[in-house]
């Protein structure tokens, strides 16, 4: 008989059991060595952030402490006195390198020369290179020329008192090597730090547009928002008023009539009520509203023809040429501008003014005309509070257009503008 094979989840158990042990050893090794590499990273940080609180002056001082140790620790007896004064005049001046780069550079350079004139070589002539890469870093391309230039010919004259027989070319070449990178590495120094601030700079003001930016736009949404809530609120409370005074002259007389001017006002106040609800809609994600009601334009200029004849102010409206081709937005200015013209023909003159629209369509402009044939006091929409005419200006401005307001020679008034609707315009009314 065969034995019958071994189920895959049973095959080698001792097997599966050794790799699930080696597995979570694995797992707690590299637990170890990651938290002992963060263990061992804490200390470099602290000393990190310390040495930054540090002032700089701290640091430049140290170069000057190390060389005075070095020759007060390894100079000969008769020798130090001068060989401390001479180390003290070369790298002393470091500590201020900072604050007077080339001052700090001309007070090493003219003790490294006395230096050289009393014939005492010394490991502190290093501090020469670290005040030429203090020049180079710290002040224009001419200084660090010339400051480069003054340590080639020290090293030169270095060379040629201190060089052994037959071995001029190596040293100086060494020097000069040395010469050229602290002045390289100081000029790369400069030119980084030049433009990081010239990036801060940008970005500075680039945030200082942005936040200029903001404001406009915050501003223009505002003036939007008021100036299409100044319409529908004056235009509407205008007409239900009117309706409302036909409504309460008429309940006794002719009860139909009245009852039909209530409608009218009901019917007012919910369209008033759909245009605000469309026109703040644009300031909430996900609004429905303007989706379901869209925005107004020249197609229902008849409809605010009756408005306009319910509240008893009888008005034509004539449209020349089409305009399935003028964007919704163009479309609603001029809505916009003809209701505002008829609401103030409507406010300012006597019963019995006719209007008369005119909506001219072409390819590339627009023309709106308004006139009536009433009589007034004073312009329309323009009181000193009133924010029609202006409002109007800033509509037509949109689309290049300048707005025409005035009395017409035979008496009434007149309102007339062109949009080009090649030039743009508002996104939003």
């Amino acid at each position: 008989m065969t034995e019958a094979a071994p189920e895959p989840g049973n095959a080698h158990p001792s097997r599966h059991r050794y790799r699930v042990r080696r597995a979570r050893t694995a797992v707690r090794l590299t637990r170890h060595a990651g938290l002992a590499s963060v263990r061992a990273a804490r200390p470099v940080r602290a000393a990190r952030r310390w040495g930054h609180r540090l002032p700089p002056v701290v640091w430049d001082s140290l170069l000057p402490a190390l060389l005075l140790l070095n020759i007060m620790t390894t100079g000969a007896p008769g020798e130090l006195p001068v060989a401390v004064a001479l180390t003290a005049a070369l790298a002393l001046p470091l500590v201020w390198r900072r604050r007077a780069p080339l001052t700090v550079f001309g007070a090493v350079a003219a003790a490294a020369f006395v230096q050289w004139l009393m014939d005492v070589p010394l490991p502190a002539d290093v501090a020469l290179l670290v005040a030429l890469y203090t020049a180079a870093a710290r002040s224009g391309r001419r200084g660090a020329l010339v400051a480069g230039a003054v340590v080639e010919v020290g090293a030169l004259l270095a060379c040629l008192r201190w060089a052994t027989e037959g071995a001029f070319l190596t040293p100086f070449v060494a020097m000069t090597a040395m010469v050229v990178a602290a002045a390289v590495l100081g000029v790369n120094v400069r030119t980084t730090r030049a433009y990081l601030a010239a990036l801060e700079e940008r970005a500075a003001r680039l945030e200082q547009q942005q936040d200029q930016q903001a404001r406009l736009a915050v501003a223009e949404e505002r003036t939007r928002i008021t100036r299409e809530m100044h319409d529908i609120v004056t235009h509407n409370l205008s007409v239900m008023v009117a309706l409302t005074d036909a409504a309460v002259y008429a309940q006794h007389r002719s009860p139909d009539k009245a009852t039909t001017a209530m409608l009218r006002t009901s019917e007012t106040g919910r369209q008033a009520l759909t245009d605000m609800r469309r026109s703040l809609g644009v300031l909430r994600t996900g609004e429905p509203d303007a989706e379901r009601h869209p925005l107004p334009g020249i197609a229902q200029l008849e409809t605010l023809a009756d408005q306009m004849r319910a509240a008893g102010l009888p008005t034509r409206v004539e449209v020349q040429g089409g305009h399935t081709h003028i964007p919704a937005s163009a479309q609603l200015t001029v809505h916009r501008l003809v209701q505002e013209a008829l609401t103030n023909t409507f406010k300012h003159t006597p019963a019995g003014t006719h209007a008369n629209v005119r909506i001219r369509c072409s390819a590339e402009t627009v023309t709106v005309d308004v006139t009536d044939d009433g009589s007034c006091s004073s312009l329309p929409g323009a009181t000193a509070s009133g924010h029609g005419i202006p409002g109007m200006r800033e509509r037509s401005a949109a689309y290049g257009g300048t707005l025409e307001a005035g009395p017409l020679p035979g008496g009434g008034w007149r309102v007339r503008t062109r949009l080009l609707l090649d030039s743009g315009g508002a996104v939003s009314p």
